[in-house]
Formats: structure tokens, sequence, C-alpha cells
């Protein structure tokens, strides 16, 4: 009997490999940074928009994330992972994955991702492939017809999130040149807010832009969501460690460093132009910062992250008054000014700071790529302007030809009238 069940273990363990493999500390971190970023989501994104329109639009804002995360979590299952990662095992092509993993095909309860399972990796990428089309939302709030809005969403994930994920981190052109991009400067930041610019030139601006004060409804409700967001980003950030280790810690750290940072430089900057301090302003300088270390967590330390959430306070407030005050250009909730010149800056930072010879604000974790700063940064570059060039063309062609389809943009009459009436016969605010 005894020989007998031992005769049967090597069967055991071949029946069970995958158990071997899990690390149900790195499983445990993991299914923790899911939740934060989705959290980021809903409720951090969606109340942090929702308190800046008017009350008027202040559901249709609320509707929007909620249906993006819906929306979006159920094309990543059907198509988009295997656009941006393809299937385990499968050598990759250099622009898009190969559609082996359509509706998760290849993915089993027993497939694993380096030591975590397979189904918590997709899991993960699929909360980072939701926020990204919500943050696009601020480009074109309160003017935006509902349906437009899921049209131009769902194809824009397909054609242009999914195979810049794949360039960066699923195998792709950029990611074989050694980009780094540790959480998504390129692949979110800038994709959402070049795609967030576009759609506010070809939109136009709100009716009684520039002529009429536009200003935020519910400043509580903002901040609120400004400190979801923040601890969400542990999850973004962090979590792209993929694992509980000093990779994901050194991520947080910098993480808030820069956070804090940030804050500090947009609020100083308006105490000192304006005399006073707003609320809007520090939590503005906190999306900054954290948008800006994002491409970097990965590479930088402590003293490094302090001037990256410094410089993106100062550079994004200056960016933010050029593009509304001197270009003239309504994206309305200010998603290129902070998350695309914060992607940009973060994203051409981490090529400076990665390097090993700094001194304290040497690079962490940097081992492999291209080890010179001239070299790294070259890349860091082609990155920025690749990803720029291609989510811009796209993003305008998605635009006229759904505003070809269903039309883009409410009449004059509803947009004074609201979203939330027009578009969902609710009100916000029943007083």
């Amino acid at each position: 009997m005894i020989k007998k069940m031992l005769s049967a273990l090597p069967l055991l363990a071949v029946a069970m490999p995958s158990f071997a493999q899990i690390d149900t500390g790195n499983t445990a971190w993991m299914i923790t940074a899911t939740a934060l970023v989705l959290f980021m989501t809903i409720p951090g994104l969606s109340l942090f928009y929702a308190g800046l329109v008017r009350s008027k639009n202040v559901l249709s804002v609320l509707m929007q994330c909620f249906a993006l995360t819906c929306l979006m979590s159920i094309l990543w299952f059907a198509v988009g992972y295997t656009i941006a990662f393809g299937s385990d095992g499968v050598e990759q092509g250099a622009w898009i994955g190969d559609f082996g993993n359509i509706f998760f095909a290849s993915i089993t309860i027993d497939s694993v991702y380096g030591d975590i399972p397979t189904t918590l990796f997709a899991i993960f990428q699929m909360t980072f492939a939701v926020i990204t089309p919500a943050l696009i939302v601020g480009g074109f709030a309160e003017r935006m017809r509902f349906s437009a809005m899921l049209i131009f969403s769902s194809i824009w994930l397909l054609v242009v999130y999914a195979p810049v994920c794949h360039w960066v981190w699923g195998g792709g052109w950029l990611r074989q040149m050694g980009l780094q991009d540790f959480a998504g400067g390129t692949v979110v930041h800038i994709t959402a807010a070049v795609a967030a610019l576009v759609a506010a030139i070809v939109m136009g601006p709100r009716k009684g832009f520039g002529t009429a004060a536009m200003l935020p409804h519910n400043l509580t409700m903002t901040v609120t969501g400004a400190g979801m967001l923040w601890v969400g980003w542990f999850g973004f950030n962090a979590g792209s460690a993929v694992a509980a280790n000093e990779s994901a810690t050194m991520a947080m750290l910098v993480t808030h460093i820069s956070a804090a940072a940030g804050s500090l430089a947009w609020m100083s900057m308006e105490w000192i132009r304006h005399g006073k301090p707003s609320v809007l302003g520090i939590v503005t300088g906190m999306v900054a910062g954290l948008g800006t270390i994002t491409p970097a967590s990965g590479s930088v330390g402590p003293a490094a992250a302090l001037v990256i959430g410094l410089s993106a306070g100062v550079v994004c407030y200056f960016a933010t008054n050029w593009i509304k005050n001197t270009l003239k250009i309504d994206d309305s909730l200010d998603v290129f000014p902070v998350h695309g010149v914060g992607g940009i800056l973060g994203t051409l930072l981490a090529g400076v700071f990665c390097a090993q010879n700094l001194g304290i604000f040497s690079g962490n974790g940097f081992s492999d790529g291209i080890d010179s700063i001239g070299g790294q940064f070259t890349v860091q570059l082609i990155g920025v302007v690749s990803t720029f060039v291609y989510t811009a063309v796209v993003s305008y062609v998605l635009l006229k030809v759904v505003d070809a389809m269903v039309g883009l943009r409410v009449d004059e009459e509803e947009e004074t009238i609201g979203l939330d009436l027009v578009l969902h016969d609710e009100r916000g605010y029943d007083i």
C-alpha cells in the first residue's frame, strides 16, 4: 500500500505543477494592489472629476466613469488583454500581441504569471485599462454625448491603449529598446492626456468658456476623491512591481514623496502669484506629482522623487495656465497639462535619474538596458514622441468617425440645461 502511494507522488506533482510556483505573499499583495487601482476610478477619479464640474453635470461625469469601468472591463476580457500581452509562452510581435487569449482563452485557474496566478495579472492590468479612458473624460466634460463617449472609448481602448501597452509592457518595440516606464507614464498618462487634448480641440470650448465663470460646484467632493486617488496610487505604482519586494516598497516611498512635493510646489506657486493658496491648487499639485513619478517609480530613489515632485508642481502649474489662458483650449478638467505634461516630464526624468553615478540622486534598481544618461534619455524621448504622435493621429481620426456616426456634442440648448437632465433625466441635487 505504501509502495503504491509513493509511486503515485510523481503523478501528483505533474498534475499540480503550478501550485508549487505560486508565492502567496506576492499574490496577496497583488490582490490588494488590484483593488486599490480599481478604487482609484470608482470612487476616486469619479468624485475628483464630479466635484470639478458644474452641478448640472455632476451625474454625467459619475455615470461616464462608472459606465467606462464596466465596458472597458468586458472589452479587456474579450480582446484588449490579448492585443496587449498575447498568449503566455508565445513570442510576441513588435506592434501587437497574438490573438491566442481572446476571452482569456489560454488562461486557466492553474496558469501562472511569474509567481502569481495569471488571472490576477490579467485583472490587475484590467484596472489600468479601466482608468485610462476614464481620465480622458476630463477633456470633454460637460459637452460630449454619452453614446459618443462609449463608442469612442471602446474603439480607443483597442486601437490606442492596448497596442501602446504592448509596445511598452508586452514585449513590443519600445520594451526591446529599453524604455523605462514602470507604471504608465507613456501607456496611461500620455495616451489619455493627448486623447483628451485632441478631443477638446476637435469639439471646441464649452459655451461661455473664457467669458463666464465655470467654477467647481463641490470642492469637498473633489478633495475626497483626491485623497482616494493618493491612496489608490500606491497600488498603481507599487503594484507594478508584481511582487511584495524591495522594488514595491521603494516605489511606494517615492510615490508618496513626489505627491507631497507636487502639492506643496503648486500651492506655493499660487501663493506667490495670487496671494492665497487654494484647495483646488494643492490637490491638483498632488495629482501632478503622482502622475509625474509614475514612469520613474521603479528606477529612482527618494531624493530624485523629491526633485521630480517639485518639478511637477511648478511645470504643470504653468502648463495649465498656458493651455487655458494663452492657447484658449478648453481642456475642461486640465487633463493634458497635469497628466500629459506630468507623464512627459516623468518619463524624460526617469532617463536622467536612473543613472548610478548621481550621488543621492542615483537610480534605484536600474540594472539593464542602456546605462548612459544620454543614451537612456534618447530612448525615453523616442517613447514620448512616438506615443504622443500615434495617440494624437488615431484619436483625431476616431473622433471624426464617431462625430459622423452619432455626433460628438450636445447642442447649445442641451448644454445650457445640463447633461444630467438631457442625457440621463436625473438631477444630482434635488433641493
